[in-house]
């Protein structure tokens, strides 16, 4: 019940990623029991957005914490849940458009546009590891879009300093963002050290408001590596 009332009170009061993430690794041995493990999320995502002509793919980091709760009737179930609360999505390589400003507009022609759509994502994934120590998951994962949405341009300018604007497009899309994940990965150390993973986000939500646009819908393959907290230390 600690755990779940800590992973809870996080969840609704996320306004400081680094802090929360810091905040879990000092006081995560605390969190750790038979039933519960606590650790560190996170690793390296390759982001899309399925619908938006022009782009490609954008690579970020993601950072986060995770709770596997042991199922008691079959220690090889488990169901992991957790918050990203570094977690950016969206796409690379969009054309340049306007912003209104003549002199921004001239400034910026021939660069690129990076859309990245920030969110902070709750996974409930029921996974299965298995006694060679492999493991896979799936399940529903659903995300609360936080004010780092942005469109960010840049352009490479000649005998001059590369020029970057930061564009705030929170308000083209949806608060919430939802869909399926699943992967599969190994365990270390026996089974009690780091996880290495990999998943794969489908959406299933269209991500615009506007009606008049082609429906959107967030595509993520996450390299993903776990670390427990306090796990496998000898109790006092």
């Amino acid at each position: 019940m600690r755990a779940l009332f800590v992973f809870l009170t996080v969840v609704i009061s996320c306004t400081s990623a680094y802090s929360q993430v810091l905040i879990s690794i000092l006081f995560g041995e605390k969190l750790n029991s038979p039933n519960i493990e606590f650790g560190v999320d996170g690793g390296l995502a390759f982001s899309a957005i399925d619908g938006l002509d022009q782009s490609s793919e954008h690579r970020t980091l993601n950072l986060g914490f995770y709770f596997d709760f042991k199922i008691r009737k079959n220690p090889s179930w488990m169901l992991h849940t957790g918050v990203m609360v570094k977690s950016t999505m969206g796409a690379g390589d969009l054309p340049v458009y306007s912003l209104g400003n003549s002199d921004l507009d001239n400034a910026l022609a021939g660069g690129q546009v990076t859309r990245r759509l920030g969110y902070f994502d709750v996974p409930i994934m029921l996974k299965f590891k298995s006694k060679s120590n492999f493991f896979i998951e799936a399940g529903p994962m659903v995300g609360l879009m936080n004010r780092s949405t942005v469109d960010r341009f840049f352009a490479s300018l000649q005998k001059e300093d590369d020029l970057l604007y930061v564009q705030e497009i929170k308000d083209q899309y949806h608060p919430f963002d939802a869909g399926v994940i699943g992967g599969l990965g190994y365990r270390l150390m026996g089974g009690n050290g780091m996880n290495f993973g990999i998943r794969y986000y489908f959406g299933l939500v269209d991500i615009t408001i506007d009606d008049a646009t082609p429906n959107q819908y967030n595509r993520v393959l996450y390299l993903a590596v776990g670390i427990p907290i306090g796990v496998g230390k000898k109790p006092e």
